[in-house]
């Protein structure tokens, strides 16, 4: 049986390398997973870490078809208590997915989910009453979620997606029509649990949850692997990449291609939008995350992962810095980044390099916590470790630009009365 080490175990910092000065970023803690000495096979890798929007839960695949979900305020006591106040809480009640009655709730409880094979996509999500499915015959429909309902999707290397209650560990749907690897989920952040499956057989799906998880729509526009899919913040536009270079945006109000984003020399694996959406962040084996103004297609910033930048010939084939997975934190300013060179950043969106740094072997993915105070990030072996995000506050500046960007989009903010030096400023023009 696979279990989870308590409690964490520290690892030593050296000394880091890097062009720029550099602070090592705050060690918190690791789950680790117990490794069997003729266990060194493929098939252990942790290919996704996600925290749930209300906080209550941490979900990551470690490995051999398994799951764990773990509440994270756990996760923090056992951590040493640090940031325990900001964990998140869940409710005393919850509605029952199938008949609607009010089922009473105590602790968040662990679960480990054996989900038959190996799993590759993790996402959370939860529904808003008053988004409707847009299926007519809702009346009809088997499952019936409330507000309180905390999903758990996996994407599996058989091409099926499972839906799973977290709070049960109950398994509620199956989904069955991508052909290979369903390798990222994501759900829309408006809860109305549509969600978007990325797969290596080319194409994303739309599966309307709230219609029992029937199909919506088959997005095909990639030639290659699809790896990663994002939503905005306001779940109108989705971006999705790929093998080949490929970075396409979406219409999720009419299922069409606005537009491909030119600009990477490699595989594109990992995508997230920022808080306000006006930013979008894009990891490449090309060694580079590039942030994009998505409403305009054109780069803003590139945060370099090999000095000196390496030619377009070289950093489309292999190198030793790889870029795993980018996230986006909370607060619009600090962005995380994992390569192969066994480094984690933290990089802010002002500065070209990074604020802070850490080591991490064979690293693969990366999650900001809902509060964005720590970083997770999980590596090949199954288990997960835990910083925590460099400690900055926000100016009014830029609180006021990510209220107003959330609001309104570069063209938008382009046509605006106001000094040409604010316009710019509120365009993120200036980074």
């Amino acid at each position: 049986m696979v279990e989870t080490l308590w409690p964490p175990t520290a690892r030593a910092v050296g000394t880091l390398c890097f062009p720029c000065p550099s602070v090592v970023a705050k060690f918190i803690g690791e789950l680790l997973v117990p490794v069997a000495p003729f266990d060194q096979k493929s098939g252990r890798e942790t290919w996704t870490v996600a925290f749930a929007p209300d906080g209550s839960y941490f979900a990551w695949s470690q490995g051999h078809r398994i799951v764990r979900l773990v509440p994270w305020s756990k996760c923090l006591k056992n951590f040493g208590g640090e940031g325990s106040n900001r964990a998140g809480t869940r409710r005393l009640s919850r509605q029952n997915s199938e008949g609607g009655t009010v089922v009473p709730v105590g602790e968040p409880r662990e679960h480990t989910i054996d989900c038959g094979d190996i799993v590759w996509g993790l996402a959370f999500g939860s529904s808003v009453p008053e988004k409707q499915s847009r299926c007519v015959n809702i009346e009809w429909h088997r499952f019936k979620f409330g507000q309180d309902q905390l999903l758990l999707a996996t994407g599996l290397n058989n091409g099926r997606i499972k839906i799973w209650d977290v709070y049960t560990g109950k398994l509620l749907l199956n989904l069955m029509d991508h052909t290979d690897i369903v390798r990222d989920l994501t759900f829309a952040p408006d809860g109305s649990l549509m969600l978007v499956s990325a797969s290596r057989d080319k194409t994303l799906r739309v599966w309307d949850l709230k219609d029992d998880g029937n199909m919506v729509k088959v997005l095909r526009s990639h030639q290659n692997w699809v790896y990663c899919s994002a939503f905005s913040p306001d779940s109108s536009v989705l971006c999705s990449v790929g093998a080949g270079k490929s970075v396409f945006l979406w219409d999720m109000d009419k299922y069409s291609l606005i537009r491909k984003l030119e600009g990477h020399h490699n595989d594109v694996v990992s995508c997230e939008f920022s808080p306000d959406g006006a930013l979008l962040a894009t990891a490449s084996y090309d060694t580079r995350v590039i942030i994009w103004d998505p409403h305009m297609g054109t780069v803003l910033l590139e945060l370099a992962h090999l000095f000196p930048p390496p030619s377009p010939i070289f950093a489309g084939g292999a190198n030793d810095r790889w870029v795993r997975s980018v996230a986006f934190c909370h607060d619009g300013r600090h962005i995380a980044s994992i390569t192969d060179d066994r480094m984690v950043r933290f990089w802010t969106i002002d500065e070209t390099s990074p604020q802070a740094i850490a080591p991490l072997t064979n690293g693969l993915c990366c999650a900001f916590s809902t509060d964005g105070s720590f970083l997770a990030a999980g590596s090949r072996d199954g288990s997960v470790h835990f910083w925590a995000c460099p400690k900055s506050i926000a100016s009014l500046q830029h609180l006021c630009r990510m209220a107003l960007r959330r609001v309104m989009s570069t063209q938008q903010v382009q046509t605006l009365p106001i000094p040409p030096r604010i316009r710019s400023y509120l365009s993120y023009q200036d980074l």
